[in-house]
């Protein structure tokens, strides 16, 4: 197995081998921010769009499924095209497409509209997760390459912990289309910032280049990718319909102060990510999996208490705050210079689940209603963890 030592392709080091590019790795993790705000604004706004579009809660959010399904579409074909691209024009190429779905989704006068503008986004969203773990990886030295990854993940916590939370703010306050609009003008900051700071890097070497179908038939990357698909199916079955979960359980905990605990918790998730990952990689995903049943099993448990439910959004948090970082590092270490290419698979799978969960809890939401969603919860962790314990071997190694 290769080890997280080993470099993914040329490394284009810009620090001294002791030291982190933290601005440029900062810069990342405001692109991460960009498209995990875009992607999770719908959990945090459905109810002003059922308002607006006169649909219901499971058909609105749908605009998580539309996004998914551009992600699921777009993701290998755009990484198998753009493999020999330099890393920061892609980048760019990748904000951009966002800056255009965001505006478009601001102005969206019908609901069919907005659907494209979120197909859209989420086809942007396929190319720059693909790219932007490899990336950052890239531009450091090999020793490094954990620790850069943390950094320039952690715009995820942020966006779910500030840019969610700020966006159902927006919602209530000015209305919901000045969240995607506050989407786009900090896009082109962003913009400013990669052409500012962040240093390029090349693609992958012609030499290197393997076919999708090699890529996914390397040890350990099939076992990574069951682990992505449960665990996120998880996650999402709750998140995406979190406002109509705590509508109904009773807790008395609104959407916009729930999603701020969750990505606040996150934040703490990804720094125990990046203080251990080096080193345990398969113990973190372990205790991470874990996470995920023991929040369920409290929601289920305690419905309707406050303290319970806020006990159980914490650790939920902390457990996923560290996920895209422990996920994107085992791919990577099992598929070495095909990292790229792994990751597009992985980006795929992620956002097959972010579709499974708006869909599925769609019908269990309209159907057997949301005090459903925690007990789907802790059966897709429990098999994700179980997935992990027999991955211990080899790509989640002890």
């Amino acid at each position: 197995m290769r080890t997280h030592t080993q470099p993914i392709g040329p490394p284009v080091a810009t620090a001294p081998p002791d030291r982190l590019p933290v601005t440029a790795l900062a810069v990342m993790a405001l692109a991460g921010f960009i498209v995990i705000t875009t992607e999770t604004l719908p959990a945090g706004l459905l109810p002003q769009l059922v308002a607006e579009y006169a649909v219901s809660e499971g058909t609105a959010g749908q605009l998580v499924a539309a996004y998914a399904l551009g992600t699921v579409g777009a993701a290998i074909p755009a990484m198998a095209l753009t493999r020999g691209l330099a890393r920061k024009r892609l980048l760019v190429i990748g904000l951009l497409g966002f800056l255009f779905a965001n505006t478009v989704m601001a102005a969206a006068p019908t609901f069919g509209v907005a659907l494209m503008a979120r197909v859209i986004a989420g086809a942007f969203s396929g190319l720059l997760w693909a790219m932007l773990a490899g990336y950052a990886r890239r531009i450091v030295a090999p020793e490094l390459a954990g620790r850069a990854l943390a950094i320039a993940m952690a715009g995820t916590p942020v966006a779910l912990s500030i840019g969610t939370p700020l966006g159902s703010w927006l919602g209530d306050a000015v209305g919901w289309r000045w969240a995607f609009a506050s989407m786009s003008a900090l896009t082109i900051v962003v913009v400013a910032l990669v052409l500012a700071v962040v240093p390029d890097a090349p693609g992958q070497r012609a030499e290197a280049r393997i076919s999708i179908g090699r890529v996914a038939a390397i040890p350990g990357v099939a076992t990574v990718l069951a682990v992505v698909f449960a665990w996120m199916l998880a996650h999402n079955l709750l998140y995406t319909y979190i406002a109509p979960y705590l509508a109904g359980s009773g807790a008395g905990l609104r959407p916009d102060v729930a999603l701020g605990m969750f990505g606040v918790a996150a934040l703490v998730g990804v720094w125990g990510t990046g203080a251990f990952i080096d080193r345990a990689l398969g113990r973190l995903t372990l205790v991470s999996t874990a996470g995920f049943i023991v929040s369920g099993v409290i929601l289920l448990a305690l419905p309707g208490a406050l303290a319970a439910t806020i006990v159980a959004i914490v650790i939920w948090g902390i457990a996923f705050g560290g996920a895209a970082t422990q996920l994107q590092t085992a791919i990577g270490n099992a598929a070495g210079e095909s990292a790229d290419d792994a990751n597009a698979m992985l980006t795929t799978v992620f956002n097959l689940a972010i579709f499974g969960g708006a869909s599925l809890g769609a019908g269990l939401v309209d159907g057997l209603g949301s005090a459903t969603l925690p007990a789907a919860m802790v059966i897709l962790s429990a098999v994700a963890l179980l997935v992990v314990a027999l991955g211990r071997r080899g790509v989640f190694p002890r």
